[in-house]
């Protein structure tokens, strides 16, 4: 199983080993690999539209639930904090978990969604 479906999760049986194989089913469909290329080349062009995600976020008031696997080293813990530099109400939840949260803290995660629905809608 490849290292980011592990890293950072205290319980790794927790974590399927069928996950990566059911992931790389999808990203090996033919095609798929030219469109994860666009993909990938585009995320340059995020960074230029962060000032107004930030503004859009301070202005509006908008409901925020950030739950982030605290040991990611893709998108670290910092990010998910961030967000209530411009959303001060926002629901932060760090989990003792990695990148591939569900797929280790499935449960938990759900019942913050499920919280924080009940909670703005």
């Amino acid at each position: 199983m490849p290292a980011q479906y592990l890293h950072g999760v205290p319980d790794q049986s927790l974590v399927s080993p069928d996950t990566w194989h059911h992931d790389y089913a999808q990203v090996s469909r033919p095609g798929n690999d030219l469109v994860q290329l666009r993909l990938f080349a585009d995320y340059a062009s995020n960074l230029p539209l962060y000032p107004k995600l930030h503004a859009y976020l301070r202005s509006s008031g908008v409901p925020l639930l950030a739950i982030w696997g605290r040991n990611d080293e893709i998108f670290g813990r910092e990010g998910a904090v961030a967000f209530a530099d411009d959303s001060p109400g926002a629901e932060i939840h760090l989990l003792d978990g990695g990148h591939f949260l569900l797929e280790s803290h499935l449960d938990t995660a759900a019942g913050y969604i499920r919280g924080f629905l009940g909670r703005t809608l």
